[in-house]
């Protein structure tokens, strides 16, 4: 294996790599640091990049593997295996801005737990990576930078967690660290080509963070299934306080899910809406006729209307919005859809919100009973392939910036309404090579079951592992 060639190895190769003493943790950690550098300034994937912090961890391991038995065994699952986070969640002494130029000066004084979950299994963090403001948009494009699809430099990563996603498809991280509110795993996923999970509520702590609205879950990018459930396993907990809990997996169990088949499950194929694009058509067809091929029994679902939880999704979202604490002589610094949001947000009083989270858990609670005949639901994840930069937003009328981001993404916030989990995949190319996102939403708790189907298409039509296209160098801003 060649320097050249590290970053083509998955997620679960290079820790094998690092466990087998056939590369270095510091090799591998310069190597991805060296991509970083040429790559993320036309990319913008890292918001901050911490090459000191990265040598330091991966030094750590290499006086670890030394200590170690020569076949590894006791040594964590991630041991050396260089990652990204989102910057929506706090890593001890780096900067923790969410995005938003009102915390450009605000620096982590502690690790999320899942962010702690993750050092502990063994990983090396590079830095943190370009986020929408406060997580509020299904694009990535802020005061810091824009994070753009390695597929085509002129279209967005997707959001919120765009910068993560770039940065998996890229080859600049073998895994990221996202979040998912209302699709802000899965969009970016599908805009850069790569997988991207949204766990069950309650499956990943949220802490120091709370989850009270039961929106917004941790969730793991990758180039593969099987990285994608090693990440799981390691994140696959809860802490004391969390408003969801689940009971922890045994070790190695989404792993071990990954690499088995599901047997023949009953698929639900989701209507095509209206303006969906071709491809988006498309890439659900040929994977329902895969599934069927695979031996599953593929039906076509119900369908379902936006409208019936959009007017109550948005009062919670404009509420997370508002309840962020920024400092009044920051309020200036949001971006224009950030701050009519809050203003939506403060507008509602507690009666509206209330009625507004009964109203949503009925309609969860009717989604679950409308699919209830299916193992698994299947959709585009998005409506178009990955959009332009700068086409869903509009400075001067916010309020329509957000009609077109719900207008994109009209099926993936229903996960989170109902806490299933829900994984897109890059099962499909446009005839001039952009990554098209497929969606299947598994039963509650059952990630599992949705690994092991997951891994069952990827093993019958293998994805790339990452862009291949060259991204030119541009200067660097956020390196410390």
């Amino acid at each position: 294996m060649t320097m050249t060639d590290l970053h083509d190895l998955t997620l679960t190769e290079q820790a094998a790599a690092i466990r087998g003493r056939t590369v270095s943790p510091t090799e591998l950690v310069d190597h991805h640091l060296r991509r970083i550098e040429e790559s993320n300034g036309a990319l913008g994937a890292y918001r901050t990049v911490d090459p000191p912090g990265a040598r330091r961890a991966a030094a750590a391991v290499e006086a670890r593997l030394a200590a170690a038995r020569d076949d590894g065994e006791g040594l964590p699952p991630l041991l050396g295996v260089p990652l990204s986070v989102k910057d929506t969640w706090p890593v001890a002494g780096l900067p923790f801005t969410a995005g938003s130029a009102a915390f450009d000066d605000r620096t982590a004084p502690a690790d999320a737990a899942v962010v702690g979950a993750l050092r502990e299994a063994g990983a090396v963090l590079l830095g943190t990576t370009t986020a929408a403001e406060f997580g509020c948009s299904s694009y990535t494009e802020t005061v810091f930078a824009t994070a753009r699809s390695p597929y085509d430099l002129t279209r967005g990563a997707g959001g919120s967690s765009g910068g993560a996603a770039a940065s998996v498809a890229a080859g600049l991280a073998a895994g990221a660290l996202g979040s998912d509110g209302g699709g802000s795993v899965r969009i970016p996923a599908a805009a850069c080509g790569v997988v991207g999970l949204k766990p069950s509520r309650g499956r990943v702590s949220p802490a120091p963070a709370t989850d009270a609205l039961g929106l917004a879950t941790a969730g793991p990018l990758a180039r593969t299934v099987a990285d994608t459930a090693l990440l799981l396993d390691v994140m696959a907990f809860s802490t004391p306080g969390d408003a969801a809990t689940l009971p922890a997996p045994p070790a190695g169990y989404f792993r071990a899910c990954a690499g088995r088949a599901p047997g023949p499950l009953r698929i639900g194929v989701l209507p095509r809406t209206e303006g969906q694009h071709p491809e988006a058509a498309l890439a659900c067809r040929r994977t329902a006729e895969l599934l069927a091929g695979l031996g599953h029994h593929v039906t076509d679902a119900p369908p379902y209307d936006p409208a019936e939880y959009q007017p109550d999704f948005s009062v919670l979202w404009s509420v997370l919005a508002a309840a962020v604490p920024v400092p009044p002589a920051r309020e200036d610094l949001l971006l224009p859809l950030t701050r009519w949001l809050r203003d939506r947000g403060r507008a509602h009083d507690a009666v509206r919100l209330y009625t507004a989270m009964a109203s949503l858990s009925a309609t969860a609670r009717a989604l679950c009973h409308r699919y209830a005949d299916f193992d698994a639901v299947l959709s585009p994840t998005t409506d178009q392939p990955p959009l332009p930069v700068g086409c869903l937003t509009d400075p001067d009328d916010p309020e329509r910036t957000f009609l077109r981001m719900l207008a994109h993404t009209p099926r993936t916030p229903l996960a989170n309404l109902t806490g299933q989990p829900s994984i897109s995949l890059p099962l499909h190319r446009t005839p001039d090579g952009l990554p098209i996102g497929v969606m299947l939403t598994g039963r509650l708790h059952e990630e599992g079951v949705l690994l092991s189907l997951a891994a069952q298409l990827e093993q019958a039509d293998p994805w790339p592992r990452h862009a291949v296209r060259p991204v030119a160098a541009r200067p660097e801003r956020t390196a410390r």
